[in-house]
């Protein structure tokens, strides 16, 4: 019998990436184990969601570090004592740095509200309604060290409406990722996306030096 694959899932909000992940691994639809919580707001929502689905937490607060580096170089060694086979940012607001991204590339995934390469980085879905695009969405993505660059695993498409807000459109893209997100990590945990081929792939490509 395969073992789960181990998971850490990493985000700085209040969660709701998460609390999906978890529900789908209780309900069985996620052949996973989620291993560490790492959150760079220790008062953050997600801590309680994590504490309450038995998932242990690190919380750190970057001012305490002299560098990036250094609290990362922390985490490594947490997800390497809990063998930890796939790292998943979902709302994490923090950039990464060669340290995590040396050690787990092409182990690392992100879920970000845009259909990239269109609109990376912060405010996504502001940058969407402010180019007066019809058509955006979610993608999940490898992350390679650049922003919002990594190869792109799966996306959903959906049409802006004419009365759509910001907070309107953040509103429906939630749902979306609740779903893909999950769906994406069981994916790779049966095997039906290959990191390993797509990362070759890239590497032969120069993408990741």
């Amino acid at each position: 019998m395969i073992k789960p694959i181990r998971i850490a899932v990493f985000a700085s909000g209040s969660g709701s990436n998460f609390q999906a992940i978890a529900d789908a691994v209780h309900a069985g639809k996620l052949d996973v184990r989620i291993e560490l919580l790492v959150c760079d707001r220790p008062q953050a929502q997600v801590v309680q969601r994590a504490q309450k689905a038995g998932v242990p937490v690190h919380t750190f607060r970057p001012k305490e570090y002299p560098s990036r580096e250094a609290y990362e170089q922390e985490i490594l060694e947490l997800l390497k004592n809990k063998q930890v086979d796939l790292v998943v940012l979902a709302g994490y607001m923090r950039i990464v740095t060669h340290v995590l991204v040396d050690a787990y590339w092409g182990r690392m995934i992100n879920i970000h509200p845009s259909l990239l390469p269109s609109f990376p980085g912060l405010n996504a879905v502001r940058q969407a309604l402010e180019h007066g695009v019809k058509i955006t969405g979610i993608t999940v993505h490898l992350v390679d060290g650049g922003l919002d660059s990594g190869p792109i695993l799966a996306q959903r498409a959906f049409d802006i409406r004419p009365d759509d807000t910001e907070e309107t459109l953040s509103h429906r893209i939630h749902p979306m990722e609740h779903e893909l997100l999950p769906e994406v990590i069981q994916h790779i945990a049966s095997g039906h996306i290959d990191l390993k081929h797509i990362t070759n792939l890239k590497l032969k490509d120069g993408i990741k030096s």
